[in-house]
C-alpha cells in the first residue's frame, strides 16, 4: 500500500487482535451515495434472510439490528472458524446487492465500499449502544416511538 493510501485509509484500520475471547462487534455500513433504499419490507427481508445465514455461510452469529433508509446498524459475533470480519462484509454485500438486484430491479452500487466497527467491551456497552441505536428512526423524525420502526429486531441472542 503507497504511503498516501494508509494515510487516506488510516481512520479504517482494524485491530490486528483483540483480547476478548468472543467479542461483539458494532457495525455500521452504509449504502453507496447514502441512497434511500432500504426501509421496505422488501429490502429489509433481503437483509434479514442474508444475516440469518451468516451463521452458516460465514461463521457469524447476528444480534440485534436497525435498518435505516440509508444505512444499517447490526450486532455480530465471530464463531470458532469465523471468517475475518472483512471478509465476512464484503461476501454480505456481494450476497445483498444480487439479491437487491435480481429481486428488487435494483442498478448499480448498493454499499459504500467501507464499514464502521466497533468492539464491545461489556454487556452495560451492548446494553447502551443498543438503546441508541434502536432510537435512531426516532431521532431523524421518522417515528414518535422507537418501537414503533418496522424494520429492527434480533436474529440471535449475543451473550459476553
Amino acid at each position: 500500500m503507497l504511503d498516501t493510501d494508509l494515510r487516506m485509509h488510516k481512520h479504517l484500520r482494524r485491530l490486528e487482535r483483540v483480547w476478548i475471547d468472543w467479542p461483539i462487534f458494532f457495525i455500521t455500513t452504509c449504502t453507496f451515495r447514502r441512497r434511500a433504499i432500504l426501509a421496505s419490507n422488501e429490502a429489509a427481508g433481503i437483509l434479514v434472510d442474508e444475516w440469518r445465514n451468516a451463521h452458516d455461510r460465514h461463521g457469524w452469529a447476528i444480534g440485534r439490528y436497525v435498518i435505516m433508509p440509508e444505512h444499517v446498524h447490526f450486532f455480530c459475533s465471530a464463531e470458532l472458524g469465523a471468517k475475518a470480519l472483512p471478509t465476512f462484509m464484503q461476501a454480505w454485500k456481494q450476497w445483498t446487492s444480487k439479491r437487491a438486484a435480481r429481486e428488487l430491479n435494483l442498478s448499480g452500487t448498493v454499499w459504500q465500499e467501507e464499514f464502521f466497527d466497533h468492539v464491545l467491551r461489556s454487556r452495560e456497552s451492548y446494553s447502551q449502544k443498543w438503546d441508541y441505536v434502536k432510537d435512531n428512526p426516532v431521532r431523524a423524525g421518522l417515528v414518535k416511538n422507537s418501537d414503533k420502526w418496522p424494520w429492527q429486531g434480533e436474529i440471535e441472542s449475543l451473550m459476553l
